[in-house]
């Protein structure tokens, strides 16, 4: 089968071979970040060689479905449906062997700021929380809101998501930039046709196993008070923290102050170590873009993230929703905003999958 071939099936069962191998020292343990490590190296070969496995009997069993017609075993309608479900699975293989970067494996946070606009932009921002979300349903996705900051009237201005996961971020890098809505606004008393924009950034979620150096003496705390709309349940301790860190580029020697809220629990120390960890996530996605830097040509001005440019378009009227750097287009609009988002997911990565 070809397909073997294009994913190097052979040597990986030769290497998972090797590296549990390795699991099977007696003092596997001792060292508990190395072996987590050495587990996650397995699961992963195991994916591919069973993914793989499971392909290769579908098209044995698609095959024999051909025979399976001619003595009317089986009806063209299932022999149609082994087809569809085959497709899907090598597909989904096909779009798993794009996130080979070091960085695609990891969960995400997702961030979203609502653009100039008022209301109507920050209604915009929570329609696009919300399809997020759905999309990490839909997928098993673990998504917590770490951060809200509500609009003045409607929507949000603002929200972080941390989302836990396997290949999170590596799927999500696709959404990276601005998202562009055209409708008849709702809050528009004349009932006029409105442009909104929200932007959209998303940074891999660093785990135990990579070290990132954060300097005490660029660190400093606030904490405050949180709780829910309207002044109701507010948390009489202060539980909410801000962290804010002067960051100083190594590379650039400029300097700029990174500001983190969290008020993901009522547990302090808690919303301190995830503050901290989404600072890492930020120094961590500041170290990957010069890392890039060095391994690629410029990109093309369409796939830089900035206010203006924006990289996807959803037009309530004419029921379209259309990405502009790769042209993938639908309209089934409802969909879209219901986490529908996997044919532009695939449609960027099979693209520029190589390069983002």
């Amino acid at each position: 089968m070809r397909l073997g071939g294009i994913f190097d099936i052979d040597s990986k069962r030769v290497e998972v071979e090797e590296e549990e191998l390795r699991t099977h020292v007696p003092d596997f343990w001792e060292d508990k970040k190395a072996a987590e490590a050495q587990m996650r190296k397995v699961k992963e070969l195991h994916y591919w060689i069973d993914s793989y496995d499971e392909v290769a009997k579908m098209v044995d069993e698609l095959s024999l479905g051909f025979d399976f017609i001619k003595d009317e075993l089986i009806t063209e309608e299932e022999l149609d449906g082994i087809y569809a479900k085959t497709i899907d699975m090598i597909e989904k293989l096909e779009l798993r062997n794009m996130l080979r970067q070091e960085e695609d494996k990891l969960g995400a946070v997702l961030r979203i700021n609502s653009g100039a606009g008022g209301t109507e932009a920050q209604d915009w921002a929570q329609m696009l929380m919300r399809l997020y979300l759905r999309w990490c349903e839909k997928h098993s996705y673990k998504a917590t809101i770490s951060q809200l900051l509500e609009g003045d009237d409607a929507g949000i201005k603002s929200v972080t998501i941390k989302i836990e996961g396997d290949f999170a971020y590596g799927y999500l890098k696709s959404e990276n930039g601005v998202h562009r809505l055209v409708r008849v606004s709702p809050y528009n008393a004349q009932g006029k046709r409105m442009t909104s924009f929200a932007s959209v950034f998303v940074t891999p979620l660093v785990d135990d196993s990579i070290e990132i150096v954060v300097e005490p003496a660029r660190l400093s705390w606030d904490t405050f008070r949180s709780g829910g709309a309207g002044g109701q349940n507010v948390n009489k301790v202060e539980s909410g923290v801000r962290l804010r860190y002067q960051y100083k580029d190594p590379y650039t020697g400029e300097e700029e102050e990174i500001l983190i809220e969290n008020t993901e629990t009522r547990d302090q120390p808690k919303n301190k170590e995830n503050a901290m960890r989404q600072l890492k996530s930020i120094l961590y996605e500041k170290e990957l873009q010069h890392r890039r830097a060095e391994q690629r040509k410029v990109e093309d001005s369409k796939m830089k993230i900035e206010w203006g440019s924006q990289i996807r378009s959803y037009v309530f009227d004419d029921r379209r929703v259309k990405d502009h750097r790769t042209g993938h287009q639908t309209s089934d609009v409802n969909a879209v905003m219901d986490g529908e988002i996997d044919g532009f997911i695939k449609a960027y990565l099979m693209e520029f999958g190589g390069k983002a």
